[in-house]
């Protein structure tokens, strides 16, 4: 059975995490949701005269929903039945499509990368070929789409109580990894009952670092496995390719993401081969790839790729 969540003023979170939202939605272990999500503000859309398709539900949420400024749309929370504090929720990503023909992308002043470089404030709409799967940027350029969410979690630690989208964390949030599209799997330790899944900040495409502060912004569709795994432990996300393993390392300053992300693949690799820290620490430095996932969020990301076809088990 697949169940559908659709965005609305009821299903929409605008700008937080809460372990003390109600579930819009309540799945068992091992079944399929397709959420749909929404993208931007009143400031972000285009005008209604300009030929693109705006999700008519877009508008009811700017109405009617309060906003916790800045931050995300999220469509959610999901309660996974038998989620429990100490469990790892499993998210199989099985489908992401576009549900709009139009993304936008925003710089503003103090904001990303370069925040003293750019004093302007921009919004630029992307008009989105939804069967080429392509964007058309304004100097010609058709860009190939490689959809994701930039958010997606779990409801945070009950006592944090209530938290931005924007700051990545334990729970997930906005993690803005692009190697997150259809066909990967992400795995959320869990810290409330229900484990509590919600998603948004769809982008079109993206490059790691995400430097102007955002990605070709859009609203996506996605279908999700959700499953309690009660044989998994760890305290933050990591993910998973058809070809390579994915942990993160998420704080203020990039080196210790570098030193979160690496210290949680030797882990990894330990616990799957049986070989020694300082094999694993070895093979980290010959094969695994660390990369900036985004620059911009005040929480910082870098992940750490792993090639699961070269992980062997030690002889004997």
């Amino acid at each position: 059975m697949t169940h559908l969540l659709k965005a609305s003023p009821e299903t929409c979170a605008w700008g937080y995490f809460d372990a003390t939202l109600e579930p819009a939605l309540e799945v068992d272990s091992g079944e399929i949701v397709t959420i749909e999500t929404v993208s931007g503000g009143p400031e972000q859309i285009p005008a209604k005269d300009a030929g693109f398709h705006i999700p008519p539900e877009l508008f009811d949420i700017h109405a009617r929903s309060d906003r916790q400024v800045p931050g995300h749309i999220l469509t959610g929370p999901v309660a996974v039945k038998g989620a429990k504090p100490g469990h790892v929720l499993q998210v199989d990503i099985l489908d992401i499509t576009l549900r709009q023909d139009w993304g936008w992308n925003m710089i503003r002043p103090l904001a990303g990368t370069l925040p003293d470089d750019f004093q302007t404030y921009r919004n630029v709409i992307i008009p989105l070929d939804t069967e080429a799967m392509t964007g058309r940027m304004s100097w010609g350029l058709e860009l190939p789409l490689k959809p994701f969410f930039g958010v997606m979690g779990v409801a945070p630690p009950p006592n944090w109580g209530r938290i931005s989208t924007i700051q990545p964390r334990a729970h997930g949030g906005n993690i803005d990894n692009k190697e997150l599209v259809a066909g990967t799997t992400l795995y959320l330790p869990v810290f409330a009952e229900g484990a509590l899944f919600s998603c948004g900040d769809g982008h079109g495409v993206q490059g790691d670092g995400e430097v102007c502060v955002t990605a070709i912004e859009t609203a996506l569709s996605g279908t999700f496995r959700l499953t309690v795994r009660d044989d998994l432990d760890f305290a933050f996300p990591r993910a998973e390719t058809p070809t390579h393993l994915i942990t993160m390392g998420i704080h203020e300053d990039l080196d210790r993401c570098a030193e979160m992300a690496l210290r949680d693949m030797i882990a990894l690799i330990v616990d799957r081969t049986g070989l020694s820290r300082e094999d694993a620490y070895m093979l980290c430095s010959l094969i695994g790839d660390l990369r900036v996932t985004q620059t911009v969020n005040g929480n910082k990301g870098v992940h750490m790729m792993m090639e699961t076809a070269l992980l062997q088990a030690k002889a004997g």
